[in-house]
């Protein structure tokens, strides 16, 4: 029994962030043979990475899967970009580990946070391929997110991420 009443802590039609992924829709809910047994599973349509992906039920409380939040949360989320400050002490190694565990949590504010952190880091020298591939990463799950909470396409998502590092950007100059 979940905790949303029923069997299924998600339904059809459901918007979530799947970490490390992305957004996405829960499309269904199928039930599979696999050796002989069924399982309930949840198939997932995650557009940015033009991807679908099933997840056995059963295993589904064991991920950090989350619904998106609203567009209020999400504003409150965005002020991150200035109100935050980056732990410059950090070195590589310890950073890149620090951002993967924030990636991995699924939550809107650690995504936020490794974003800013690494495209201020970027701007003081330039980011080596895998803290580069990080950033991507991480840009691409916010602008799932953001296109699904707004109901906009995925350039204008980009966009207003765009804006919202340049005044991050701006803020770092003074």
């Amino acid at each position: 029994m979940s905790i949303y009443g029923g069997d299924n802590l998600f339904q059809i039609g459901d918007k979530i962030v799947y970490p490390m992924q992305g957004a996405g829709v829960i499309e269904s809910i199928e039930v599979q043979d696999v050796q002989g047994e069924k399982k309930k599973y949840y198939t997932i349509t995650l557009p940015i990475n033009k991807m679908q992906i099933m997840i056995p039920m059963d295993k589904i409380e064991n991920t950090s899967i989350r619904f998106i939040v609203d567009n209020s949360t999400l504003e409150t989320a965005f002020r991150l970009f200035h109100d935050g400050e980056s732990d410059e002490s950090l070195n590589y190694k310890q950073r890149y580990k620090l951002n993967i565990e924030k990636m991995k949590t699924g939550k809107l504010k650690e995504s936020i946070e490794v974003i800013r952190d690494l495209v201020h880091l970027n701007k003081d020298k330039k980011l080596n391929a895998n803290e580069m591939e990080m950033l991507r990463n991480a840009r691409k799950c916010l602008i799932s997110e953001v296109e699904l909470i707004k109901g906009i396409p995925e350039d204008q998502a980009n966009e207003l991420l765009d804006n919202r590092i340049e005044c991050l950007k701006a803020r770092r100059l003074f």
